[in-house]
């Protein structure tokens, strides 16, 4: 039998249900403010003692309301904070559990797809899949399964707030932790965003593939045509981040792909720069649109992460050298549309001229004496002290050391090798050396 008190607490608990249940939409609202206040941070036993061990009741109703009212938008912030309070609790792994078992992942995801839901509610959301997810293996493979990578991958494209797009990030990235099943799902689907409008975005998703990365182990193809897509990004940070990304992937097998990519990359196709010219002379402040052309500034950023990596490892600057990486440098030295191309150009050039007497020799005679002088003297700001025809010579080099290299090999193997005539002679010589002996 039970006692009193417990009598008196199950009577309040069938009280407050059947209150709720026969509640309008304001006054359902005012209950949940009223839970919110009174049990934010309580544990599993404690939201128990509270609702005389009937706690889940009245999880099934807030879940309940929610499922049928979300698209609307009513009372949503309530409804989520209220959830997160039974999902966050202390040994309250159960609430979880009865919370996907109503269907709870696939109502948190589409609200993420909602145009008409606050921002601050898809917010919401998002750390209630972050606190699923924390719960296991298990579940993070049931979100996966949901198409929930998808989901909050595009979510995280289109989201206006930073705020909103790094607690994104910190769930994707424990979905990419402790989920072999779907690990290579969300590596693809950061991959993905890269391609996306949202500096913010593409630079929170470098961040996190540098992680999962190493997790995953091995570099996916498609990831070398979008990290060099993403040094068109006219934000440096995103711009540092891809440079980062672009380094780790040296130690994976598309490294001769990223080094030939970013050699290409110094001299621009020039149908695309013919097109974004016309479409600058229509538009006014030519000169400053110039600077923002997306073709240019991914040629200095290619530059740029050039340098780092030839400065990082003597290894990939010699791999660099036999991709005709200097004329590929000495033309972005002369493109005078770009003053930043031409500085980024200009410090990797003065490394590899310092480091490899070759380059020195070629770059030298390429250049002519004048115009080598200004560079080893300033290299830095050469831009600035070299005139028009200078530009030209840059721009219009024909430096190949590759080329030179392999025709010389050529000649020396043809030097070794002699012909059947002379073999024959030889011979005859030898032979009679040996009857005379």
């Amino acid at each position: 039998m039970t006692s009193i008190k417990e009598q008196a607490a199950i009577s309040r608990l069938i009280s407050f249900l059947q209150e709720w249940d026969s509640a309008g939409k304001v006054a359902r609202c005012r209950i949940l403010e009223n839970f919110i206040l009174t049990n934010q941070g309580k544990t599993s036993p404690e939201l128990e003692m509270e609702f005389s061990q009937g706690a889940s009741l009245f999880l099934a109703r807030i879940t309940a309301w929610l499922r049928l009212t979300y698209m609307y938008g009513t009372c949503l912030e309530q409804q989520l904070k209220s959830v997160g309070i039974f999902l966050s609790a202390a040994s309250g792994q159960r609430y979880i559990i009865e919370f996907l078992e109503i269907g709870g992942i696939l109502t948190l995801l589409e609200i993420l797809g909602l145009k008409q839901v606050k921002e601050e509610d898809k917010k919401e959301s998002i750390k209630l899949l972050q606190l699923v997810a924390s719960s296991g293996r298990k579940f993070k493979e049931l979100i996966c399964e949901s198409y929930g990578v998808r989901s909050i991958a595009e979510f995280l494209a289109t989201s206006k707030s930073e705020e909103t797009q790094e607690q994104v990030q910190i769930l994707l990235d424990a979905l990419g932790h402790g989920n072999p099943k779907y690990q290579m799902q969300v590596y693809k689907g950061l991959i993905a965003l890269l391609k996306c409008a949202s500096p913010k975005a593409q630079q929170l998703s470098l961040q996190t593939l540098r992680t999962i990365q190493i997790i995953v182990g091995k570099a996916h193809p498609s990831i070398v045509e979008s990290v060099l897509g993403v040094l068109r990004s006219l934000h440096l940070e995103v711009q540092y981040e891809a440079i980062q990304l672009i380094k780790d992937l040296m130690a994976y097998d598309v490294r001769p792909a990223l080094l030939k990519g970013l050699v290409a990359l110094l001299k621009p196709s020039r149908q695309e720069t013919a097109k974004m010219h016309a479409k600058l002379l229509e538009e006014a402040g030519t000169l400053q649109l110039m600077e923002s052309l997306p073709a240019y500034i991914q040629q200095a950023a290619a530059a740029k992460a050039i340098g780092i990596l030839a400065q990082g490892s003597k290894e990939a600057a010699e791999e660099l050298i036999f991709l005709n990486v200097v004329h590929g440098l000495m033309c972005a030295m002369g493109n005078k549309d770009h003053t930043n191309c031409q500085r980024q150009a200009s410090i990797t050039l003065e490394y590899f001229v310092q480091t490899f007497i070759v380059v020195e020799n070629y770059v030298k005679r390429a250049m002519g004496e004048k115009l080598f002088q200004l560079f080893m003297q300033d290299a830095t700001n050469l831009y600035l002290n070299m005139d028009a025809v200078q530009a030209d010579i840059l721009a219009t080099n024909i430096v190949n050391i590759p080329a030179d290299f392999l025709a010389k090999a050529e000649e020396e193997v043809t030097e070794t090798e002699s012909s059947p005539e002379e073999e024959l002679q030889s011979g005859d010589n030898t032979s009679l050396q040996d009857a005379t002996s």
